[in-house]
């Protein structure tokens, strides 16, 4: 297949030594341009991605949150790119399904395209993110009206610059759900594509999601842009 839209892979890691090679490698195989944004690893990330050629490596002094990391890696592609492809470091995600993403973007038009993780079911799949993921699409629809099947996939395709231009405050996981009301309420199209989901045993899974904080942070976020649409929906129109 001949890619002519210029996409970029960003990958956000953060202490993902052990699977961010493989992720990275597996990237370079399709001839885009990858990114990765070392968010203030303290493992052995930052000397695996200085090992890597043809690898563009940003680095956080300290950790920020996967939302920061994400603005940028789109910051750094936007001069030559129009596209950015996100993927998680830790191999969840399969590079081959790039380019089902790619293919469902219609010609003529900037949509935001989210990878459908398929496969949710499987005993390796932790609770926290089949739960989470049923959490977040309901509070989702109730911010923007628009209900999505995986509203917590990280793999996506972002349109740039639409993307930076819409005003996402959050900073860390809420990014991902909040860039998605956005882009609703600015009238962004969404597409949904199923893709496969790699869930391994958990002995060899690296998560840094904290259930009890990391739902606090969520109900903040919701809450705040459940308000914006209801008290101030003027501000909504573009």
């Amino acid at each position: 297949m001949t890619i002519r839209r210029r996409y970029a892979i960003v990958i956000p890691a953060y202490n993902h030594g052990a699977q961010v090679r493989r992720v990275v490698e597996k990237c370079l195989q399709l001839g885009l341009p990858v990114i990765v944004v070392d968010d203030g690893s303290t493992d052995a990330t930052p000397s695996v991605l200085a090992s890597l050629s043809d690898v563009t490596a940003i680095y956080h002094k300290e950790n920020q949150g996967k939302g920061a990391s994400l603005l940028t890696g789109f910051a750094a592609a936007l001069p030559f790119a129009d596209w950015a492809i996100t993927m998680d470091a830790d191999g969840q995600h399969d590079p081959d399904d790039i380019l089902s993403l790619i293919q469902a973007v219609p010609e003529g038009q900037r949509p935001l395209v989210i990878g459908r993780r398929m496969g949710m079911g499987h005993g390796n799949v932790p609770w926290t993110s089949r739960w989470g993921r049923r959490f977040a699409n309901f509070w989702v629809w109730v911010s923007c009206g628009r209900w999505l099947s995986d509203s917590q996939s990280g793999f996506r395709i972002y349109p740039l610059p639409e993307t930076l231009h819409l005003g996402t405050k959050a900073k860390r996981y809420q990014f991902e759900v909040e860039v998605l009301v956005r882009a609703v309420w600015c009238g962004i199209p969404i597409i949904e594509v199923p893709v496969h989901a790699i869930y391994g045993p958990p002995e060899e899974r690296v998560s840094h999601f904290r259930p009890w904080l990391d739902f606090w942070r969520n109900t903040q976020t919701f809450a705040r842009l459940v308000a914006t649409r209801v008290l101030t929906p003027s501000r909504l129109r573009k």
